[in-house]
Parts: C-alpha cells; sequence; structure tokens
C-alpha cells in the first residue's frame, strides 16, 4: 500500500478489478497532463499521478477510482515527496471523516 496524505493507493491483481470498471470513462489529464487523484480545495495543490495510464472513477461522493498503470508511474505532490508505484491496477481510496450527522471526505 502507498499512502500520500489524505490518498491511499493499494496495488490489486487485475482479477479484483470489477468488470464495471472496463465500462467508465477515463477521467481527463490535467493541463499538466497528470491523472489528479486528490485536488487540494484551498492551497490548489494536488495529489496526481504521472505516466502512462488511466484513471476510472466509479459514481457518487465516496466512489472508487480505479488507476491502470501499464508501465509504472509516480504519484506527486508540491509539499510532499513522490513515490514511485508498479505498474498494474490500483484501488484509490480517500481518507473519510466523521463529522456530527455525516460522513465526508477529507478536504485539505
Amino acid at each position: 500500500m502507498y499512502r500520500q496524505g489524505d490518498v491511499l493507493i493499494v496495488p490489486v491483481e487485475e482479477s479484483a478489478v470489477p468488470q464495471a470498471v472496463a465500462g467508465l470513462v477515463p477521467l481527463p489529464r490535467d493541463a499538466r497532463g497528470r491523472m489528479v487523484l486528490a485536488l487540494g480545495e484551498v492551497t490548489g495543490h494536488a495529489h496526481a499521478v504521472v505516466g502512462p495510464g488511466t484513471l476510472r472513477r466509479e459514481s457518487g461522493a465516496f466512489g472508487t477510482a480505479w488507476l491502470h498503470l501499464p508501465e509504472g508511474g509516480r504519484v506527486v505532490h508540491e509539499e510532499h515527496a513522490a513515490i514511485p508505484l508498479p505498474k498494474g491496477w490500483h484501488r484509490v481510496v480517500r481518507q473519510r471523516e466523521y463529522v456530527p450527522g455525516s460522513v465526508r471526505v477529507v478536504a485539505d
């Protein structure tokens, strides 16, 4: 597993990726060519992946993101050291927090 800030990246075997993921439209890359996993609402900094591949996200506020890196990649952020990722499939989970009456994705 790999963690950078409030983003957890878990390598998974291709056989464990739900078949429905193939039908999800890959998310567009940002202006810098990165696949953005999480964007800081206050700072504008991003947890992002560089390298060839695709990022797909299930719908809903807590939808799981699926990252496919055929050659591996790196997670980058303006305030953290880069983390190398192996090739293959990865499940991306955003940290959540409880506030009275609800659960929400952590915002930075």
